[in-house]
């Protein structure tokens, strides 16, 4: 069952549409549930809602998965680059994206300040850190990775997934030196071998997700890295590992 909702944003004061999946059985029960924060909730759930016209197909996935959860998806801004600017936590610059000022932390604050709250009044979620997750693909999956870095004690789980980490890797490592992380804490990360098609941007892309998986062990968390065969940069491969990032997200 998905309900959009629309939900203000104050640092950015503006309107985004929320998507959010609800458990089959949830009006005819009192269950709580664990929740996930996602980004791009427009291109989780259904293919006619997909900026592309294909989803990550979550909604179908979760009907029939063992274990019920509630999914927040953040619609993103759809207008010019602001997407990116919104989804980087970091003012950054690249020769392919150019410059981006990053909004994300405000972003971020206003999800852990504003909307958790509003969405554990508004629903019966297991509002623990234990019972909270994050994630999200490509800058979505850098905002994954952010916010379990600078708010471990809000989100214990990460899916991040094709992370957009090429403009920013300095600022990210610097996150792991200013963060104590919870030894509960597990991330999943992926990328696939035909996202790129010059083979040295692949093999450091690939590098940098086996880097940060390092960073997470070391500091006794756990982290997993995916390399997904023929996986392209886009919602089909994304949505291929649905159960991969449920299963080793939220089975012990």
């Amino acid at each position: 069952m998905i309900q959009k909702e629309q939900v203000f944003i104050t640092p950015f004061s503006t309107y985004r549409t929320l998507h959010i999946h609800l458990p089959q059985d949830y009006k005819n029960s009192t269950e709580r549930y664990p929740v996930m924060y996602m980004f791009d909730g427009h291109n989780l759930f259904n293919d006619a809602d997909a900026t592309y016209g294909t989803s990550w197909g979550l909604e179908t996935f979760l009907n029939s998965y063992d274990k019920p959860f509630i999914i927040v998806g953040l619609e993103c801004n759809h207008e010019g680059n602001q997407r990116l600017s919104e989804f980087s936590p970091y003012t950054f610059s690249t020769p392919y994206l150019g410059h981006i000022y990053g909004k994300g932390d405000q972003l971020m604050d206003w999800m852990v300040n504003e909307l958790k709250p509003y969405i554990d009044s508004r629903y019966r979620t297991m509002p623990l850190r234990e019972c909270t997750g994050i994630g999200g693909s490509s800058m979505g999956g850098l905002m994954a990775l952010y916010g379990i870095l600078h708010y471990n004690s809000i989100f214990s789980k990460a899916a991040c997934l094709s992370s957009a980490v090429f403009g920013c890797k300095e600022k990210i490592l610097s996150e792991f030196q200013k963060t104590s992380l919870s030894p509960d804490t597990r991330v999943y990360l992926s990328w696939g071998t035909k996202e790129l098609a010059k083979s040295v941007f692949q093999d450091q892309r690939i590098n940098d997700m086996k880097m940060l998986v390092n960073e997470f062990t070391a500091r006794n968390a756990s982290g997993i890295f995916r390399l997904i065969e023929n996986g392209q940069h886009n919602e089909t491969t994304w949505g291929q590992q649905n159960k991969d990032v449920f299963d080793y997200l939220w089975c012990s």
